[in-house]
């Protein structure tokens, strides 16, 4: 099945302590459903130090489920859902379903 959400693609968050929330995702582990979007599910982490890091607690991305996330429209910023176009030239593209504007192309 054609991927819906990519690297790249700016996101808003549907539910869980993030809701409403946008940021660019930056990673996607198809196999998990989940990405990492910057910015969003912020957890703080006790890293050990190694003689090229230091120690201490750190700040980063958590994975969020797929299901959790929704492209954000190009017109306007708010969550839509994703179809799929095929051109006159035969590429095929993503389309919001919200406003009909093309995603990636």
């Amino acid at each position: 099945m054609a991927a819906k959400i990519r690297k790249g693609d700016k996101v808003v968050v549907l539910t869980g302590r993030d809701k409403g929330r946008t940021g660019e995702v930056f990673q996607v582990m198809r196999d998990e459903s989940r990405a990492l979007v910057r910015g969003v599910n912020i957890v703080k982490r006790h890293q050990r130090q190694t003689p090229t890091q230091d120690g201490g607690i750190i700040s980063k991305e958590a994975p969020i489920h797929l299901s959790n996330l929704a492209i954000a429209d190009p017109r306007d910023g708010k969550p839509t859902r994703i179809g799929f176009k095929i051109l006159p030239e035969g590429k095929k593209v993503r389309v919001a379903k919200r406003s009909g504007a093309e995603i990636d192309g």
